[in-house]
């Protein structure tokens, strides 16, 4: 029985966990960018030990990101510099 009840539990985690990446992908033409989220409006990534979207501590902080338009994070200037692709030193 136990067995079963342990079978059971990682089947309902590997579908959330499923569920989880698909909500994600489900963006549409949507890209991470990092450095340009406002101090906590980051969709995710941010300090260790935080609970990700929402998290960030300061304006235009490096390693917390937002989506935003795909082909567009290069682009958007913050007063702490260019959006990245992947997390910057801030």
């Amino acid at each position: 029985m136990k067995t079963l009840n342990l079978a059971a539990a990682a089947i309902a985690l590997a579908s959330i966990a499923a569920g989880a990446q698909a909500g994600e992908n489900d963006k549409g033409d949507m890209e991470k960018c990092y450095g340009v989220a406002l101090a906590g409006q980051n969709d995710c990534k941010a300090v260790a030990g935080t609970s990700c979207a929402g998290s960030s501590k300061r304006d235009y902080q490096g390693n917390a990101w937002k989506l935003v338009p795909a082909g567009t994070c290069t682009s958007i200037e913050t007063p702490k510099g260019m959006g990245s692709l992947s997390p910057v030193e801030r």
